[in-house]
């Protein structure tokens, strides 16, 4: 496996690479890191070779206050991946979503093909956006990120897993805080500029721009990025397939593993 985080001198993000074959990219969501993407990496190196990266400010990554917009971060995370590749299939998670959407539309001559997990254009709901997830959830998250960090990133992980039947929902629970305690937790500098974007961020006007194949991943439990959200998403997308996972909350790549990793590989190799 291979890891990097500086070149020619120059901050790059944190990244590690395992497998051969098509390069596939992943980005993490909110508050963890690169360490959430194990098992599916693991099950994509036989045929991919799977480039895992750590957002800036969260696992190793360092926080650049020189880059602290949505478009400067998107683009730290491009030169990072100049180097290793010019052309890939991008999966971003909820947050990491919202960059891999800047990306495909900024770049379309770099991305091969798109899934989404857990992603909305618009986080918040809003006139004509009734999908979207309920203004106070977000300011609750802000006034707890203020008093104590590591407990509104706690919360917000038991976030994720809610209505998910208990047993999926401890051992998920479970691999999302070891990702923070081996891999290590996000800068508050991050956190914040995360939830600032989550607010203001609308990217529907963005979406016809991105003409790759999309696939849409949602889980129908979610309490985070509703199901209709990704729905939405899909319709919207030029070329987009959606599918939900019934029994799935915010992370169907953790709490139903082997369907996805199967799905995700299927779409990769079309």
């Amino acid at each position: 496996m291979r890891v990097g985080a500086e070149r020619s001198g120059v901050s790059a993000l944190y990244f590690e690479v395992r497998g051969r074959g098509r390069d596939v990219v992943l980005l993490h969501g909110w508050g963890l890191n690169l360490r959430v993407w194990d098992e599916l990496a693991g099950a994509l190196a036989g045929r991919f070779r799977v480039i895992a990266i750590d957002l800036p400010g969260h696992g190793k990554s360092d926080w650049d206050t020189r880059a602290s917009t949505p478009a400067a971060q998107a683009w730290r995370v491009h030169e990072t991946l100049a180097p290793l590749t010019q052309r890939y299939a991008l999966l971003g998670w909820s947050l990491g979503g919202q960059f891999a959407l800047d990306l495909a539309a900024a770049l379309p001559a770099a991305i091969e093909r798109l899934a989404l997990v857990a992603t909305t254009p618009k986080f918040l709901a809003a006139a004509g956006w009734r999908c979207g997830t309920a203004p106070a959830l977000l300011r609750r998250l802000e006034r707890q990120l203020q008093a104590d960090c590591e407990r509104t990133v706690s919360q917000f992980l038991a976030l994720q897993v809610r209505g998910s039947a208990p047993r999926t929902a401890r051992r998920v629970l479970a691999t999302l805080r070891h990702a923070l305690a081996v891999h290590g937790a996000a800068r508050p500098e991050a956190l914040e500029r995360g939830l600032e974007r989550l607010k203001e961020a609308d990217l529907r006007t963005a979406l016809p721009l991105v003409r790759v194949p999309a696939l849409v991943i949602a889980g129908r439990l979610d309490r985070i990025t509703r199901a209709a959200a990704g729905r939405a998403l899909a319709a919207a997308l030029p070329r987009a397939r959606y599918v939900e996972f019934a029994r799935a909350a915010h992370a169907p790549f953790l709490s139903s593993p082997a369907r996805f990793a199967q799905l995700l590989t299927e779409f990769l190799r079309a």
